[in-house]
């Protein structure tokens, strides 16, 4: 139903499905997705490569540094278009390459990383996949924010208008802590903020003044 014709779909796990790899080929796009443990063929031959350290420093690297408040992250992707090899390629329709992002987490308590692998019908290069995974990554942050402080994943609400408008309130919310937080220069985190709008309903309008 959607038009897709030149877009890359980016998606997670959930989707790295072998239908879902062909509806969006057929739909004259590019997909872009995340590789986990429900492929578990699929990922530990992609896991198995990127891991070997001969055969990784083959891939085109790019990475990127942030840092926010007491925790830094780097992030560094790996990418390779050279998969004949691959067992699986052929059950992929139109696979082009494969990638992984290292994302080493830097805080008081030490250093830990993690890894996520990814396929792709588009010859990305390491640049692309660390823009486009950060685009997903943005996306499940909001839906994480959401169903954190107001429970949307346990919304029983079946009419689709008032999902949509009770999502669009949800957002609005979310956005108007971050604008009073960044021009408060306040570190408090929103559930705090929010239980002290429950308690001292006034303490709204100093939100709302910030808005302005």
């Amino acid at each position: 139903m959607l038009r897709l014709q030149g877009c890359i779909v980016v998606a997670d796990a959930l989707h790295c499905q072998k239908d879902t790899a062909e509806a969006i080929i057929l739909q004259g796009a590019d997909y872009l997705l995340s590789v986990k443990d429900n492929q578990p063929n699929l990922k530990k031959d992609i896991e198995d490569y990127v891991q070997d350290e001969q055969l990784r420093k083959t891939m085109e690297t790019a990475a990127t540094n942030e840092k926010n408040r007491e925790r830094g992250e780097r992030r560094t992707a790996y990418v390779t278009s050279d998969i004949d090899w691959l067992d699986f390629k052929s059950d992929w329709v139109n696979l082009r390459c494969i990638g992984a992002i290292k994302t080493r987490f830097t805080t008081k308590s030490g250093i830990s990383n993690e890894w996520h692998y990814y396929i792709s019908s588009k010859a990305l290069t390491a640049e692309e996949l660390l823009k486009h995974a950060r685009a997903e990554w943005s996306i499940e942050t909001m839906h994480w924010l959401l169903d954190v402080h107001f429970g949307e994943d346990f919304c029983r609400v079946q009419d689709d208008n008032l999902q949509k408008i009770l999502n669009i309130i949800r957002k609005m919310v979310i956005n108007s802590l971050r604008v009073f937080r960044g021009k408060t220069k306040s570190k408090r985190p929103f559930s705090n903020i929010m239980l002290h709008c429950l308690i001292d309903p006034m303490f709204i309008f100093d939100i709302v003044k910030c808005l302005n």
